[in-house]
């Protein structure tokens, strides 16, 4: 019996944050008023899926942080570790990414230095452009700046270990971080800026393209589930249509139909 391919606009979830904003654009179709720092893409009733795809806007910088292993995680009985990957849609001039440090540092070190403030003149400071990517491994020290919009792509867990958080009223967890944490310089060769119809990322977990109009869709196989997310223009398929702020889950690709001025990453799961 053939089953029946899921064609489906996956479910926004506004997620408040202290660093979010509150003046998204309208597609997004943010509460008024709300202080939105993510949007989660979900299937109907918040079914959660293989792959987690975000939105995130902020206008201060968020926590210091690392995310464990799939070891590390499974060694507190957690289901899962955490990797990630951005896509910069947009920068104010002058924001900046925090990735890895600037110096490899020992545990007791980088505890010092979390602890004092230090790290934050410790962590290297990249300058956030639009079209730029990059992959957070887990045990990767990391922080993003205000003034940026961008879409992550991440193994769907929340589990986020902070290591410093500017003041703010919430949790740290500095142990935990320095545990999972390898504080040494950013050197993924999964980085860089993306072209029109490039593979941006392949990792363990998930892969990415960036795709302009429909030409790269016939060189992806047709067996398999995408996540489509618009970045301009219009995405159609199955009698539902996705433009920026959307994100559309698909078996197979032969029914999406894109414009040849529209551009949009997807993203899929690793081969096993």
């Amino acid at each position: 019996m053939l089953l029946k391919a899921i064609i489906m606009l996956l479910e926004r979830h506004f997620v408040e944050k202290p660093w979010g904003r509150t003046d998204l654009p309208a597609a997004f179709g943010a509460p008024a008023a709300a202080r939105i720092g993510e949007i989660w893409y979900a299937g109907k009733n918040g079914v959660a899926m293989p792959i987690l795809v975000k939105w995130l806007f902020t206008s201060a910088a968020l926590s210091i942080q690392v995310h464990p292993s799939d070891a590390d995680a499974k060694a507190c009985g957690l289901p899962s570790g955490k990797e990630e990957c951005w896509y910069i849609v947009d920068a104010e001039p002058g924001a900046v990414l925090g990735i890895g440090t600037t110096r490899t540092l020992a545990p007791d070190e980088l505890r010092a230095a979390a602890l004092s403030g230090e790290i934050t003149e410790l962590i290297d400071w990249k300058p956030a452009k639009a079209g730029d990517f990059y992959y957070i491994a887990s045990g990767t020290i990391h922080a993003i700046g205000a003034g940026i919009t961008l879409v992550e792509v991440q193994q769907p867990s929340d589990i986020t270990y902070r290591l410093f958080d500017y003041g703010r009223a919430r949790d740290l967890h500095v142990d935990s971080a320095v545990s999972v944490s390898h504080a040494q310089p950013y050197a993924d060769a999964r980085s860089g800026r993306a072209t029109d119809n490039c593979r941006l990322v392949s990792g363990p977990h998930f892969w990415i393209d960036h795709v302009r109009g429909s030409g790269r869709l016939a060189t992806l196989p047709e067996q398999s589930s995408y996540w489509l997310v618009p970045l301009e223009g219009e995405v159609r398929c199955g009698g539902l249509s996705a433009r920026k702020g959307d994100c559309l889950r698909v078996d197979g690709l032969s029914g999406v139909d894109v414009d040849t001025d529209t551009s949009l990453l997807i993203a899929g799961i690793a081969a096993g």
